[in-house]
C-alpha cells in the first residue's frame, strides 16, 4: 500500500515583512516561467539557465533554491494553462500569475532543525538579509501528525510551502502517512526523571532478538 499524503497549514504568528517582498519576487518569476512556456510549449534547458542567471543579478537577496522553485511552478502553471486553453476553459491569450504559494526546499528552512525538535513552534526560514526565525501557531491535527511523525508512522516533506490568504500568512506542511497494519520500524522512548524529560528513538528492527541485561530464565 502506498502511503497516503497529508497536508497542514498551520498560521504563522508575527510574520516578519521581508514574506512580502519574497513573495512578490516570487510570483515574478513564476509568471515570466509560465508565459514563456505558455508561448513555447516548453521551457528549454538553456532558456531555464537562462532567466535563473538572470533572476539571480536581479534578486541576489532570494535564496537560490526559491527562484529554482519558481521556476519549476511556472512551468506547471503554463503546461496547465496550455492544456486549458485546449480544452476551451480559458480564452485568455497568456496565464496571469495573481498570487503564489511559495516553495521552500530543505535547504532554505530549518528542515533538520525541525525534525530534532519533539515540540517545534518556530522555524528559520532564508529571507532578505539571512535565516529569520519566525513562530507558528501549532494545532492537533499538527500536533497529530507531528506525533506520527516522530513515532515512524509519517515522514515529513523537505519541502515547505508559505502562502498568504486573506492577510494573513500560513505555514503548509506536508506529512507521507504510512498505511496502517504495517510493522513499526522504530519506536518513541520516554524517561521520565525528577527534573528533565529523555526523548529517544528506538529500532525495533535491531533491538527485536536482544534480551535486557539483567533477565534471566523465568
Amino acid at each position: 500500500m502506498e502511503n497516503v499524503r497529508r497536508a497542514v497549514a498551520v498560521e504563522v504568528e508575527s510574520p516578519p515583512p521581508e514574506l512580502s517582498a519574497v513573495e512578490e519576487a516570487y510570483r515574478r518569476i513564476v509568471e515570466e516561467a509560465a508565459v514563456y512556456v505558455a508561448e513555447r510549449g516548453r521551457l528549454e534547458r538553456e532558456k531555464r539557465e537562462e532567466l535563473y542567471r538572470r533572476f539571480r543579478e536581479l534578486y541576489p537577496w532570494l535564496h537560490s533554491q526559491l527562484i529554482q522553485q519558481a521556476i519549476n511552478q511556472g512551468i506547471e502553471v503554463g503546461k496547465s494553462f496550455l492544456e486549458a486553453r485546449r480544452d476551451g476553459r480559458v480564452r485568455k491569450p497568456r496565464p496571469e500569475v495573481r498570487r503564489v504559494s511559495t516553495r521552500f526546499a530543505k535547504d532554505s528552512w530549518s528542515y533538520k532543525k525541525a525534525v530534532g525538535s519533539a515540540a517545534p513552534a518556530r522555524l528559520a526560514l532564508s529571507l532578505p538579509g539571512g535565516r529569520r526565525e519566525v513562530w507558528i501557531k501549532p494545532h492537533r491535527r499538527f500536533w497529530l501528525y507531528w506525533w506520527k511523525a516522530l513515532r515512524g508512522e509519517a515522514e515529513l516533506a523537505s519541502t515547505l510551502t508559505v502562502k498568504r490568504r486573506r492577510g494573513r500568512w500560513y505555514a503548509v506542511f506536508v506529512f507521507d502517512v504510512k498505511p496502517k497494519g504495517e510493522p513499526l520500524a522504530e519506536a518513541v522512548a520516554f524517561d521520565v526523571n525528577e527534573n528533565s524529560v529523555a526523548v529517544a528513538r528506538v529500532s525495533l528492527l535491531s533491538t527485536v532478538d536482544r534480551v535486557p541485561a539483567g533477565i534471566g530464565n523465568i
